[in-house]
């Protein structure tokens, strides 16, 4: 078995390290399939783009925070991961309805070249960072970035309702978590059909985030359909989703660092993962 699980490992491990250099969008992959109250879903992480994705470890030295909402309230399931990388992580579902899973990793430096960063603001609808750098005189300058991920996976679990909880008044989909980058929708995307609206708020330090580049990724046959929002004064927007099946929001935001040696910037990553029924599910 020792045989088995260290190459495994090694190869996890490879891919944390390498996958910033060659990739953006980080998620939970979506359950599409159907979960009943009781059971165990096995989550995975994955890095990619176009939504397509590696695998990457659940493990410690990744992990900041680990979180578990559902109609019992919240609860921290961070002990939960692994000091050692695995391939995915079993979380126990308790009582039906919504569940969230929020992660917060740990954070990283990278340094890209003036073009490959200006480039890659460019199309995270960051161009004002752009500006800042010509005007500091910084424009030729590699981007040395410290980025962290905000990772959120919804999912739909089923079964007999027992008695109202009672915990919270907000429903569990529109709760925050506190994550300083977090993509809040207002309506549950686990109840939209094919062709409804999703709406969404981006808080970035429990504020309204205005300005802010959404996108909105499926694939089905090796076609990938991406959407793109922009949220208004009050970090909302509204984003037709016309599939069902496994989607993920993605957004990037960025500030200036201060007092840190060898990083210029701060970059968030936020990410929410769902899957749209073909049916209404109710």
């Amino acid at each position: 078995m020792k045989s088995l699980i260290n190459p495994f490992i090694t190869l996890l491990l490879a891919v944390i390290c390498q996958a910033p250099l060659h990739a953006h969008e980080f998620w939970i992959a979506p359950v599409t399939a159907p979960l009943v109250a009781g059971s165990t879903v096995r989550l995975s992480l994955r890095v990619g783009e176009q939504f397509t994705g590696e695998l990457v470890g659940w493990s410690k030295p990744q992990t900041v925070d680990l979180r578990l909402v559902s109609g019992a309230g919240t609860r921290d399931i961070s002990s939960q991961v692994p000091a050692a990388p695995v391939a995915d992580l079993p979380i126990a579902l308790g009582e039906p309805g919504t569940h969230l899973v929020a992660f917060e990793s740990n954070s990283h430096t990278i340094t890209l070249s003036a073009d490959s960063f200006h480039a890659y603001l460019h199309d995270e609808g960051l161009d004002f960072i752009k500006a800042q750098r010509q005007a500091a005189g910084s424009a030729a300058k590699p981007g040395r970035e410290r980025y962290r991920r905000y990772v959120k996976t919804l999912l739909a679990v089923q079964g007999a309702a027992g008695p109202a909880a009672g915990v919270s008044a907000v429903p569990v989909h529109a709760q925050t978590v506190g994550q300083r980058l977090e993509l809040v929708p207002t309506n549950n995307p686990l109840a939209m059909l094919p062709g409804d609206a999703l709406n969404i708020q981006v808080l970035f330090d429990g504020k309204p985030l205005p300005g802010g580049l959404l996108k909105a990724w499926h694939k089905t046959t090796g076609q990938t359909t991406l959407i793109r929002a922009t949220t208004n004064a009050e970090g909302r927007t509204s984003m037709t989703l016309p599939y069902p099946g496994a989607w993920m929001v993605s957004l990037v935001h960025m500030v200036a660092t201060t007092g840190v040696d060898g990083v210029d910037w701060d970059s968030l990553w936020g990410n929410l993962s769902f899957s749209i029924p073909t049916a209404n599910p109710k």
